[in-house]
């Protein structure tokens, strides 16, 4: 947890299910980044506006050399510049601190398991943010794939089930299947985890 409040950070801990393990706290940017590289946890729960440059500052510092960690911003701002830096930067998802200790946990996990998880609202402001970049111009790779390929790919990496894609696309669960390993396939990806870095590497989330 990186946070400049302690006593935020404690009730946190205490409302914390015992499934996560809190591995380390710190309360500024240095501190953040050497105690990651000791500890090197799956998630990154994090503050975006801390001493010493905030929290893109730390993603930044950890990014290159611990590309396995993970980040989920955690903040009282909902302001739409304070979601697009760290997203830019590299975080998997952006919560704001009005949210349950059940939600967070969920969010933990599935940031975790590999997806992306942001509020809607603040889903939105991603999506406004990178809609301007055309989706073929991207990365050649995403020649590849079709456009139905495409959407399910974007779904995917949003944090979608593939019964949620099936009915946002109208199309089953199973067809949604069929498109995820033609994803794989074409991009030479292994997992689902995989194929969500891909895509916000890329900016297409």
């Amino acid at each position: 947890m990186v946070d400049d409040h302690d006593l935020f950070r404690i009730g946190i801990r205490a409302g914390l299910p015992d499934d996560i393990t809190v591995v380390g706290e710190a309360s500024e940017v240095g501190a953040a980044v050497e105690l990651i590289g000791e500890r090197a946890p799956e998630v990154v729960l994090l503050d975006v506006h801390l001493p010493g440059g905030g929290g893109r500052k730390v993603i930044e510092g950890v990014h290159k050399r611990l590309p396995q960690v993970l980040f989920l911003a955690l903040s009282a701002s909902d302001a739409a510049e304070d979601v697009v830096a760290v997203v830019r930067a590299g975080a998997r998802g952006y919560v704001t601190k009005t949210i349950s200790p059940t939600e967070l946990a969920e969010a933990i996990r599935r940031v975790a398991g590999g997806d992306v998880v942001f509020s809607p609202r603040l889903a939105g402001f991603v999506l406004d943010a990178f809609s301007a970049i055309p989706v073929k111009d991207v990365d050649p790779e995403l020649d590849l794939l079709t456009d139905r390929e495409r959407e399910v790919l974007q779904l995917i990496a949003r944090g979608y089930t593939y019964r949620e894609i099936g009915e946002e696309l109208f199309i089953s669960a199973k067809t949604v299947e069929t498109h995820v390993s033609n994803v794989l396939r074409k991009l030479q990806l292994s997992n689902r985890h995989e194929l969500t870095r891909w895509a916000v590497e890329r900016r297409l989330v």
